[in-house]
This record gives structure tokens, C-alpha cells and sequence, in this order.
């Protein structure tokens, strides 16, 4: 039979769809791209933002309307958070949710001998484990993902996820070891340590995430580079041991959500705005061009013109390599969702632009910060128009020209200018 598995959201998703490839590949399904027909359709949703969870709805109906006896499965975070939900969409055949993710080949088979519906939805316990699952291949990436922690015990009041996720389970070191190693052998040049909650790593059984990432680096030569991060995580000796290791890639992804302490306040985050400045400080005073880049959050719930002025100003301060902007949304269950002060939709539109303008700002200096270095791109695509692009260790975006195929290696490159939102670089030899 032919499958394919459909991926929403976050990184840590991408990472469990390859797990359940892999698991359909070995029952002999063959794996078919996204647009591809197939016989058996997994959509591995998210949770987050309303916008993610229609896009799930929407991909559902369409799926059905092109394959009226194919088999549609949903996993993921809607199937997990919003389970009754999701049994309203009657095209599902299988809900599976994040815990039950290990039944998908058992639940097809079950389904083609009974020819009925299943649900299999499981909550979360305090007292579960980690869920080990081996992936040693990424299909058409240079760059290997691995999953070393799942689970969020903080609690943000805008967020759905600990619902979704369950409380902090991390992995072995061995596992981390194994995983990295597995990596190197396939030919993969860098590896992206993920989480839900990737700085939390270890709290549940000893560990440090310091301990998370000495293991990765000193069990390979590959670039090693961090998902996203809580910034109170990062303290000055973590940041000082990640900058003993050559392979470590000095970008720092740090969630920010506001730059207003009254807005982090009501959004249960755990620093302020003068803190979250003196850990990007350490970070440029210990690293050698290090980037941040962030996520920031619109349109919070009771959030006036002038903190979000606040916060505007504050990414502008902190000079952003990348800003991700995205307006809140209302997640039923939350602590947020049952707070005063929800706006206007188009007061969130407007401030996401602004937010935007300066974000884009912020972006264009890093970018031209950057002219003049030569650094080490690995290249991972060429583009139609006869580039080649790739990333720097700082996750400088570049886009090269070469007469050869370079895809999958790492080349010394000359960055000369910036064209939108990346370098242009020459190859260095």
C-alpha cells in the first residue's frame, strides 16, 4: 500500500512523522510525497494556534474529496488536546493521540480487518516515560533532527501544548549518543537537538541539558545546533561550556513572546524584558557572531497600544536576526482564554505588520553585520534560479552560485551583499 504522512507544525513533529515512516516502511507501505495518491493518509497535526488547527480541518476534507476509500488517520497535538474535536470530523478514520503514536501500523491493520472507526486518545500521567524512537534518516534533508526531550511543565497561559504534550520526559544520554553517531554514519553534516521544551531536558531524572548537548558534541564532528530555548535556561556557565565545543553552532533561538514585563506577566512567562537583555548580553559577550533570533507574540489578551509599543521597541533594541510574529489565538482550556481584554482581530492584523516593519529592519543589520566574513555554508538546496543556498553556523541564510552540485556539503563562502532576507555569497577556494 502507499502512504504518506503529512506534517504540521513544529520541528519535534517533522522528527515523530520520520519515526512513523519508518515504522510503515518496515510493514512494506511504500512512503509517496505529500501531493502524492496513497492508500493511507496521516495527518500529524498542531495544536497551537486555531490558524494551525483549520489548516488540519481543511487538509481533511480535501483528502477525503480526492480519496473517498483511502484511509485518513490524524495524530499529533489537535488529535491529543481536542479530542472530541476531532471524532466531529467524520472523514477520520483513526485519531490517534501523541501517546498512542507507537499503535499507528496495529490500529491500520486493526482497521482493515474490522472496517470501523477507532479512536485511541490516552491523557498524560506525571509518571510516564519517554518515548525512545529511533530515526537514523531525514528523506531529501542535509540536516538531521533529533528529538531529546517531549513535555512542558510551565504552564504559559496562552498555551495548549501541556495538555497536548504532557509534563517534561527526557531521553538517555546513551539514546542522544546512539542517535547522534546514527547520523554521522548516514552522511548527515548537522544535527538540530529539538524539544517541546528543549532547556527543560533532564529536569525529570538528573540531567542537565548541558549534559544533553556535551554528549551530542563530543559524540561527533557534525555541526550541532539548538532548537528553540527558554531564555532564563540560558545561564552564563551553560553558555560558556556550549562555547568549549568547535561544532557548536553559536545561534540561539530564544522565545521571547513580549517585550513588555505587564504582557509577560499575564502570560505566565518566567523573566522579565531587563533579563532577557542580559542573557542575549552574555550570549554576544561569550560567543564569537553569535545570532538571536526569536519568536514574538501580537494581540495578547488585555494587551493596550502602549505595550505593545513596549515591545515593538524592545525587539528593535535587541537588534533580532530573525523575528518570528504571529497575533495570539485563543486556545479553549487556557488561562488566557478565559481572560478580559481579548482583541479585535484587525487591531492584531495591524500590529503584526508593525511588529513586521521592524522586525525586518532589525534582520537587514544582522544580515549586512555579516558582509565581509568568510564562513562555513552547508548547502542544502538549489533553487530555480541556479542558486545554491545554505546556512552558516549562526544560521545566516546564503545563497551561492557554483558550477558543481555542492548540495550536502559544507563550503568557505565569502558573504559580499544581502538581497532581501539573505547573503550572497562567492565561494572561497
Amino acid at each position: 500500500m502507499k502512504a504518506k504522512i503529512i506534517t504540521l507544525g513544529c520541528k519535534v513533529n517533522q522528527f515523530e512523522s520520520q519515526a512513523m515512516m519508518k515504522a510503515l516502511s518496515e510493514k512494506g507501505c511504500q512512503i509517496v510525497g505529500d501531493d502524492d495518491p496513497a492508500d493511507i493518509s496521516v495527518i500529524n497535526s498542531c495544536a497551537v494556534t486555531k490558524v494551525s488547527e483549520t489548516k488540519a480541518i481543511k487538509l481533511i476534507h480535501r483528502l477525503r474529496r480526492e480519496n473517498p476509500e483511502g484511509i485518513i488517520i490524524l495524530t499529533g497535538c489537535m488529535a491529543q488536546a481536542f479530542p472530541e474535536k476531532s471524532g466531529e470530523l467524520s472523514e477520520v478514520d483513526i485519531i490517534l493521540g501523541n501517546k498512542k503514536r507507537s499503535e499507528l501500523v496495529p490500529m491500520i491493520e486493526k482497521y482493515l480487518s474490522e472496517k470501523k472507526r477507532f479512536t485511541l486518545v490516552e491523557d498524560y500521567h506525571k509518571i510516564d516515560e519517554y518515548e525512545t524512537l529511533f530515526v537514523d534518516d531525514f528523506l531529501n534533508r542535509t540536516r538531521a533532527f533529533l528529538k531529546i526531550e517531549d513535555g512542558c511543565n510551565r504552564f504559559c497561559s496562552y498555551c495548549i501544548i501541556p495538555y497536548a504534550r504532557g509534563r517534561v520526559r527526557s531521553c538517555s544520554l546513551e539514546y542522544i549518543r546512539d542517535e547522534v553517531k546514527a547520523f554521522a554514519k548516514n552522511g548527515y553534516k548537522e544535527v538540530v537537538l529539538i524539544g517541546i521544551n528543549l532547556s527543560s531536558f533532564g529536569s525529570d531524572n538528573g540531567l542537565t541539558f548541558a549534559d544533553a548537548v556535551k554528549t551530542a558534541c563530543e559524540s561527533s564532528d557534525m555541526r550541532i545546533r539548538l532548537g528553540s530555548l527558554e531564555p532564563e535556561s540560558m545561564d552564563p556557565d551553560t553558555l560558556r561550556l556550549f562555547a568549549q565545543y568547535k561544532n557548536f553552532c553559536p545561534q540561539f533561538h530564544l522565545s521571547l513572546q513580549s517585550g513588555c514585563d505587564e504582557t509577560l506577566k499575564r502570560m505566565n512567562r518566567h523573566y522579565t524584558s531587563s533579563e532577557y537583555a542580559q542573557i542575549v548580553k552574555n550570549i554576544r559577550s561569550i560567543f564569537e557572531n553569535p545570532s538571536i533570533t526569536t519568536d514574538v507574540m501580537v494581540g495578547f489578551a488585555g494587551e493596550t497600544e502602549e505595550e505593545f509599543t513596549k515591545s515593538m521597541k524592545f525587539v528593535e533594541d535587541t537588534g533580532f536576526a530573525k523575528v518570528h510574529i504571529f497575533p495570539y489565538s485563543r486556545r479553549p482550556g487556557t488561562a488566557a482564554d478565559r481572560a478580559q481584554g481579548h482583541l479585535d482581530p484587525s487591531i492584531k492584523k495591524d500590529r503584526a505588520a508593525r511588529m513586521a516593519a521592524a522586525a525586518k529592519k532589525t534582520t537587514k543589520a544582522f544580515l549586512s553585520s555579516q558582509l565581509g566574513r568568510v564562513e562555513k555554508v552547508l548547502i542544502e538546496t538549489r533553487n530555480k534560479d541556479g542558486y545554491y543556498e545554505g546556512y552558516t553556523p549562526n544560521y545566516t541564510p546564503v545563497f551561492v552560485k557554483a558550477e558543481n552540485d555542492r548540495v550536502g556539503e559544507i563550503v568557505d563562502v565569502r558573504l559580499i551583499s544581502v538581497e532581501g532576507d539573505h547573503c550572497i555569497g562567492v565561494i572561497n577556494e
